[in-house]
């Protein structure tokens, strides 16, 4: 395949932007009295799930948010945690909550998302979130979708009716990202599973977005030449962090491409803090609202 080779998008870069903004922000919500802080849940063994949270910790300082992160025996019953939720959506020292994957089996993590308050919803997770983005309301959008959209509107593309192929159509990551794609004005084909030549639509796309859990699933001779490669999949292989799209031939095509590791994942975690922020916002709106004296006080 003889081409130029792909423009790598910076992914870390974008992300220290968008922190510099949450930062300034989360200093005036302090001087405000209202210090935004997150806290993280996990329960059980928590190897697999520690590496994104000792990321999120560092990222959250570095963005002015504090984090507590707390874990849960892995024989905590569904009630114990309802209650610790309970709780922390109660207390307004807290504007964030995340649940950390994998949980044990006996704990639907559905269930945990949806009893998260929306306004406490950083992960924007909860139904209510995942609803507001068909109506083109985003306020705490699914964060790796809206990372991998922000991504996009970082290159030189004019977004009204641009083609878009998004290949994987999962509730928080594939449909999101299509409705946000919409709301900008995009033309947007959505491939999954049973499409039955995925090739078709991504060789007239403009942009293509990969989310499936392929290692090598997109390559090269899929591509329109100069198109934009967003790839969100995160693959072991041979001890190696790889993505969906095969990364040698799509560089050779593609216009723009991320790389994985440091394309969407730092973006990702940027999103979730500036989430934390925007969460703490409105929080702070919605108590001045419902405790301001009303004329007839």
């Amino acid at each position: 395949m003889i081409g130029n080779t792909a423009t790598l998008i910076d992914g870390k870069a974008i992300a220290a932007d968008m922190r510099k903004d949450v930062a300034a922000r989360a200093a005036e919500l302090t001087e405000k009295g209202w210090s935004p802080k997150l806290v993280s849940l996990s329960v059980g063994d928590v190897a697999a799930a520690e590496l994104y949270v000792r990321n999120q910790q560092k990222q959250a300082e570095s963005a002015g948010v504090e984090f507590e992160a707390r874990n849960y025996p892995s024989e905590t019953s569904l009630e114990q945690l309802t209650g610790i939720i309970q709780g922390l959506n109660a207390d307004p020292r807290v504007n964030g909550i995340i649940i950390q994957r994998p949980l044990p089996d006996h704990i639907p993590v559905k269930t945990l998302q949806k009893l998260v308050h929306p306004l406490k919803d950083v992960e924007g997770m909860h139904p209510a979130s995942i609803g507001n983005i068909v109506y083109n309301d985003l306020a705490l959008g699914p964060c790796t979708a809206v990372a991998a959209v922000e991504i996009l509107k970082t290159l030189p593309l004019d977004m009204e009716g641009l083609n878009v192929t998004v290949i994987g159509h999962s509730e928080i990551v594939g449909k999101p990202i299509a409705f946000l794609l919409m709301g900008l004005g995009a033309t947007v084909t959505v491939c999954h599973h049973m499409t039955r030549s995925v090739a078709m639509h991504s060789r007239a796309a403009d942009a293509v977005f990969v989310a499936v859990g392929k290692p090598g699933l997109v390559t090269g001779e899929m591509l329109k030449p100069g198109c934009a490669v967003i790839d969100i999949g995160i693959n072991r292989v041979d001890g190696k962090t790889v993505g969906d799209a095969d990364f040698e031939s799509c560089s050779q095509v593609a216009g723009w491409i991320t790389p994985v590791p440091g394309g969407v994942g730092p973006v990702t975690v940027a999103t979730l803090m500036s989430n934390a922020v925007l969460a703490t916002e409105m929080q702070m709106n919605h108590y001045r609202d419902a405790y301001a004296r009303s004329e007839f006080d």
